[in-house]
């Protein structure tokens, strides 16, 4: 099946699939800053814009689950205003989000200080705002260590080894994630959900995050429909 979306003046795409789940490592917001005359901490903030404009371009795309990497235990290492900053950016996009259709599940180490507490509510279980048309993911004070080590509580009961790690990490609510898109050019996936990212189709952008453009996606689409996606088949 052909899908084809006409979107302003010449604009339009031919794709013969969707991603279901597209991950987003959103990097590049300190470098930003610093080519724009700001100090590091302000990039964080001019990452919230574009993080809805690409929703918005994939749900009207038809994709039905995404998963935003928001910040990293390891990253809470920076200087502390730095991490302040990344900590009210992560709250600022929720509050923000709130105001769209998502169904929204925020993952990440609650019990550490450095949680943001206004973000506790949507960490139980999915919080349908509107219509929910699409599943939304935000790491928060994830690491990929502190994921796996949720499986270790439970005792094995036999049976699918695969299948019953997948259902006892923190993670277990968020699926497969068919492509990653990482803006910044690093060539790494930075502990990004490791188990859901096995199988992935993983595409970089040289662009820093704050400069999104919706061609950003359409690239990233469009080189997704070359891919022999076999999941090791």
């Amino acid at each position: 099946m052909v899908y084809y979306r006409y979107s302003k003046g010449d604009d339009h795409l031919n794709l013969k699939r969707i991603p279901e789940h597209i991950g987003v490592i959103p990097d590049g917001n300190r470098r930003w800053a610093q080519l724009n005359g700001l100090s590091k901490e302000k990039g964080y903030d001019h990452g919230i814009d574009p993080g809805f404009e690409l929703f918005k371009e994939c749900l009207e795309l038809g994709v039905k689950e995404m998963t935003f990497y928001g910040f990293t235990q390891d990253n809470t290492k920076r200087p502390s205003i730095q991490t302040k900053a990344f900590q009210k950016a992560c709250v600022d996009a929720v509050k923000k989000l709130l105001h769209e259709d998502a169904s929204l599940l925020v993952l990440g180490n609650t019990e550490s200080p450095l949680f943001p507490k206004e973000l506790l509510p949507y960490t139980k279980e999915r919080t349908n705002i509107g219509s929910g048309k699409m599943k939304i993911n935000f790491l928060v004070n994830y690491s990929w260590w502190w994921d796996l080590n949720e499986s270790y509580s439970v005792k094995p009961s036999g049976g699918d080894p695969k299948r019953y790690i997948s259902n006892n990490i923190a993670s277990k609510d968020i699926s497969r994630i068919d492509l990653v898109i990482r803006w910044g050019g690093r060539r790494r996936l930075s502990g990004f959900l490791p188990v859901q990212t096995v199988y992935s189709d993983f595409y970089i952008l040289d662009e820093l995050w704050p400069a999104y453009k919706k061609e950003h996606l359409h690239k990233a689409l469009e080189w997704y429909q070359t891919q022999d996606i076999t999941l090791g088949g």
